[in-house]
């Protein structure tokens, strides 16, 4: 099964290590950073979401008229605008981009942040919300007639869009959380749950209730699975980490993850995030800096785990390696994203992601070499068996013929 790759833009050239520069919405940089994707060969960019950024629906509409193929993964926090409103808009730019929409569901993780826009509800409250939120918009992408819906947050009586999504049955759902709450909602209604990079084993327990959760649910099929990195690469194990310690240090001397914008949550050493994602991330991280073939978790240390901020360290063949990896756990999606973040992504089109598609597309093929084999052995057994079976039919008839010829007789 092929591996999508889905990386990430911002409006404006910024990242941990990078001050910002330039306005904080700037067409040009915004238009060269989508393009770098797609000409890497991503499938999809996220547009982050957060109560002092650009608005993403607008900045993924630029993108997609300044891109031919890319997808759009578009970060959505469920419960500021009515779920047909979402749907509505989703679907149009959906057909405006020729299929190219999908949703990152994020309900939001920490109080303080959503409460600058005017959200006062408590985090359970706002996973059941999301839970009738995301009834709602499916249905209103997938109704051939009008419906009402009575639930705990949304009512709405007679309702039809005449505007439905090229892609069918509907856009895709992504969903972000580590919580039993984000299990339990994202587990029913997301086609692929997103997990930020943690070790092995722990990443394997998310899996695990993630699947439990969808199966609690009532779902039969198999729900995808998001895992997201920061790549550091070298043309040595040397380099590779010569470079990650100086990513590091910068980190620590700038101590401002947000590049001179506003802070959205709380970071550096010491912070204490109120979302389990980022709890988790500094637990991997306490235990030590470096796990598995090539994860580094003291970015995630240094930044209080504010966002995706573990690394995958090493030469390209060996982060390729530390990937699949992941997809041997039953990772579908790689989300990866660079602290030189337009010249990183150029990087990962050219030495990384190849790899990952190649021992992917290897892998496939002699998967259905052995499928093919395995049919073709089940075919040979059951030709003897049917000739076995005949040759026992004829023998009898003959030993019959013998019978009544000596009966005659």
């Amino acid at each position: 099964m092929p591996v999508e790759f889905i990386g990430m833009i911002s409006t404006h050239d910024v990242s941990e290590t990078r001050p910002a520069h330039g306005p904080v919405v700037d067409p040009d940089y915004t238009r060269r950073f989508a393009r770098a994707h797609e000409e890497a060969g991503f499938d999809r960019i996220l547009i982050a979401h957060s109560s002092a950024s650009p608005d993403p629906n607008q900045v993924a509409a630029f993108a997609a008229a300044n891109t031919e193929r890319l997808g759009l993964l578009i970060a959505h926090r469920p419960g500021f605008i009515a779920p047909t409103v979402a749907a509505r808009t989703f679907a149009t730019l959906d057909r405006f981009s020729g299929g190219r929409v999908a949703v990152h569901i994020i309900t939001g993780g920490h109080d303080a942040e959503q409460r600058r826009d005017g959200d006062y509800l408590t985090k359970d409250e706002r996973y059941a919300r999301t839970d009738d939120y995301l009834t709602v918009l499916t249905k209103a992408w997938t109704a051939e007639e009008p419906f009402d819906h009575e639930g705990p947050y949304y009512r709405l009586a007679d309702f039809k869009s005449e505007v439905l999504p090229v892609q069918r049955p509907r856009i895709p759902l992504f969903f972000g959380g580590s919580s039993e709450a984000a299990y339990r909602v994202g587990g029913k209604h997301a086609d692929t749950f997103a997990l930020w990079g943690e070790p092995l084993a722990e990443t394997a327990q998310q899996i695990a209730s993630v699947r439990a959760a969808a199966t609690a649910a009532g779902r039969t099929d198999v729900q995808g699975i998001s895992v997201s990195f920061r790549p550091i690469l070298g043309r040595t194990e040397e380099e590779a980490w010569e470079r990650a310690h100086r990513v590091l240090a910068t980190i620590k001397e700038r101590n401002d993850v947000f590049g001179g914008r506003r802070p959205i949550l709380p970071t550096g050493p010491g912070a204490a995030p109120q979302n389990v994602g980022s709890q988790r991330l500094l637990a991997a991280a306490a235990k030590g800096d470096r796990h598995d073939r090539a994860l580094w978790t003291a970015p995630a240390a240094a930044t209080g785990a504010a966002g995706n901020s573990t690394a995958l360290v090493g030469t390209p063949e060996t982060v390729a390696q530390a990937l699949l990896d992941y997809v041997d756990l039953g990772a579908t999606t790689l989300l990866i994203r660079g602290y030189d973040p337009l010249d990183d992504a150029l990087d990962y089109g050219k030495e990384l992601i190849p790899l990952v598609r190649q021992e992917v597309a290897r892998r496939d093929a002699r998967a259905a070499r052995e499928a093919d084999a395995a049919r073709a052995v089940e075919a040979a057994q059951a030709g003897q068996a049917a000739q076995a079976a005949q040759a026992g039919q004829a023998g009898q008839a003959g030993q019959a013929a013998v019978a009544v010829s000596g009966a005659a007789r």
